[in-house]
Formats: C-alpha cells, sequence, structure tokens
C-alpha cells in the first residue's frame, strides 16, 4: 500500500513540475501576406519576418506569412489601402501613413506627448492594461482593419544642412514628412515648411534641394543613406517612431480565436525586446554614420530649447479634434491618461 502512494506522489509531482506542451494546431493551413514598410534589415521587415517564423512554428508549418520589404508591393501609402482591401492580410505601417485610413492613429504623432524614457515599457503597459488601444481598435475595425499592438523604434530625428538649436531656426525651412495633416501641424507650429514625400524619394528630394531637411529615426537614417546629403541631425525628443502591425478586419476576423490570440501575444510581447532591439541597432547605426562622415553633427537639445519647441508643439493638441476624425477627443483624452498611468506603473516622471 505504501508503494503504492509512492508511485502515485511521484507521478503527482512530476505532473506539477513538467511544463505543459503546447497543444499542436490542428486547423487548417493559412497562407497570409504582409507588407512592410521599411527596407530589408530594417525594423518593421525583421519584425515581421520573426512573426513569420514563430507562427510557422508554432502551427507546425501550417500558418505561412510572406514578408513583402519595402517597394516589393507599392509605396507606403499603397501597402495600407492593399491591407484595408484585403489584397495583403498584414501591414506593418505607422501612424501617419496609416493615418489616411484611420485618422485617429494619428494622435500618436502628437509631439511631446511620450516620456524622453522607457517608452517601451510604457507601451507594454499600455497595450496590456489601458483603455486607449481598445479604443483605438474599435477605429480602425471601423475601416476595416485591426491593431495587433504598439512598437516603438526609437526617435525621430531631424536631419538637416544647418544647425537647428532652437525653433527660430526651423523657420522656413523645407522639411520632409510621412504623409500625415497632424504631422504637418506639427512643424508648422514650429515655423517649418512641412513637405509629405514618400519614402523612396527622399534622398533624391535631399540631394536636388526639393527639401532642406527630413525626419526619420536613426535607423533609417542609415540604412537609406539620407546622411550621405545632410550636415546635421538634430534630437528635438518630441517624437517616438510607433509602428502599429494590423491586419485585415475580414481575414483576421476569420481566423480560429487561438490563432488569433497567438498573433496578438506575439506582437505584445515583443514590444519590450523589440525596443532593446532597436535600442541597440540605432547605436551601431550612429557609429557607423559618424565613421562614414566625421563631419556629420548629432546634437541633442538642451532642456531649454526643448521647452521652447514643447510650448509650439502643445497649440497643436486642440486641432486634433478636427484632424482626428469622429471621437478623436476621446481618444485623445484616452491617451492622454494611458500615458500617465503607465508612466507611474513604470516609475517614469
Amino acid at each position: 500500500m505504501k508503494k503504492i502512494l509512492s508511485i502515485s506522489l511521484v507521478i503527482a509531482l512530476l505532473i506539477c513540475v513538467v511544463p505543459a506542451v503546447q497543444a499542436e494546431y490542428t486547423g487548417k493551413p493559412i497562407n497570409a501576406k504582409l507588407a512592410s514598410e521599411e527596407i530589408e534589415g530594417d525594423f518593421m521587415t525583421v519584425w515581421a519576418k520573426k512573426f513569420s517564423d514563430h507562427m510557422k512554428e508554432w502551427s507546425g508549418g501550417k500558418i505561412d506569412i510572406n514578408v513583402y520589404p519595402y517597394g516589393t508591393l507599392g509605396a507606403t501609402g499603397d501597402i495600407n489601402e492593399l491591407a484595408q482591401m484585403g489584397v495583403v492580410e498584414f501591414v506593418f505601417s505607422d501612424y501617419a501613413w496609416i493615418s489616411s485610413f484611420v485618422p485617429q492613429a494619428q494622435v500618436l504623432a502628437l509631439n511631446y506627448l511620450f516620456p524622453t524614457e522607457k517608452v517601451p515599457q510604457v507601451l507594454d503597459w499600455m497595450v496590456k492594461n489601458g483603455d486607449f488601444v481598445p479604443l483605438l481598435e474599435e477605429k480602425f475595425r471601423a475601416n476595416g482593419l485591426v491593431p495587433l499592438s504598439i512598437m516603438y523604434e526609437g526617435w525621430q530625428w531631424v536631419t538637416s544642412k544647418k544647425p537647428i538649436l532652437s525653433p527660430a531656426d526651423m523657420e522656413g525651412l523645407k522639411v520632409r514628412l510621412m504623409s500625415s495633416k497632424l504631422l504637418v501641424e506639427d512643424y508648422k507650429a514650429y515655423g517649418a515648411s512641412p513637405t509629405p514625400m514618400s519614402y523612396g524619394e527622399v534622398y533624391s528630394g535631399l540631394q536636388m534641394g526639393l527639401i532642406d531637411a527630413q525626419v526619420n529615426p536613426l535607423f533609417a537614417i542609415h540604412s537609406m543613406k539620407f546622411y550621405e546629403v545632410q550636415d546635421y541631425a538634430t534630437q528635438l525628443k518630441s517624437e517616438p517612431f510607433l509602428g502599429i502591425p494590423t491586419a485585415n478586419k475580414a481575414f483576421f476576423d476569420g481566423l480560429p480565436k487561438e490563432v488569433q490570440e497567438e498573433m496578438r501575444n506575439f506582437w505584445v510581447n515583443a514590444i519590450i525586446p523589440a525596443g532593446k532591439w532597436i535600442d541597440e541597432r540605432n547605436e551601431s547605426d550612429l557609429a557607423k554614420m559618424k565613421k562614414a562622415k566625421p563631419e556629420l553633427v548629432f546634437t541633442t537639445l538642451e532642456d531649454e530649447a526643448i521647452a521652447e519647441f514643447k510650448a509650439k508643439a502643445e497649440t497643436v493638441y486642440p486641432k486634433f479634434k478636427d484632424i482626428g476624425g469622429e471621437g478623436a477627443e476621446e481618444v485623445l483624452e484616452t491617451l492622454l491618461k494611458d500615458i500617465e498611468k503607465a508612466k507611474d506603473a513604470v516609475g517614469v516622471e
């Protein structure tokens, strides 16, 4: 009797300590296309491929997501339209380019909303605990799309042919921006002359003098070689570049629930590790640019100058209510509340 009890006890203990084995996906094969806003090797395409690899492994090879880097299926505006139409099942875009289809998304383009540190941790808390992302999903769904997360890709930098140390230095500057009415208002407030332009046209635009400056994160400035035709790079600490992995609504809602959950889980759980990845990548690319062009000047503005820019940026906030589409005021208020709660939760001033 004692032996039987001992064997039963051992079996019970083994059940407790052996990790649960993932149930095998038994659904139908799924084939999908994911269009990335960025070129091969840059953040969106790298993490899109990680997503593809994860889903293939998780499903035992039954879920096959083909990733198409920038330019292979059209320009940045085109791929968002393809996702809305269902020609591609996923798009990895940002708050600006997708705003033509979901105007509320450009609330993330308002300058000086986020803290200057721990942005991935703030986003992680917001996506897991906040009210903003579910509200944003309502707006996406009304336009045939489903956001799966919000990803940090580093801070935006302004590159130019003259130094920028205060808003006065922005006066009349022809600055290339992504296509977003709100971004245009942001840089108008600084005194610039904003010029929306397709990603693939920026280098030649700088080279030919059609634009004086452009705004992008460090990895893009390096990989697209914008630094070759610029003399200064300035960090305003105004705007983290945020990507939104997005699915076509009809496609996503037609997936088995377990697949939907796994897809969401991948992107949500990737926020912090992807943030670490991009910080390391940006640091590496910064070193490469300094080595390739030692005369290129990188400047992070002092607090006094940042305060000047911030005061001008805040004049744009009320304009979002007109630019941001239906429910814009609620979207902005919810985002601001979530950011404050997230800052408290992760210990940021």
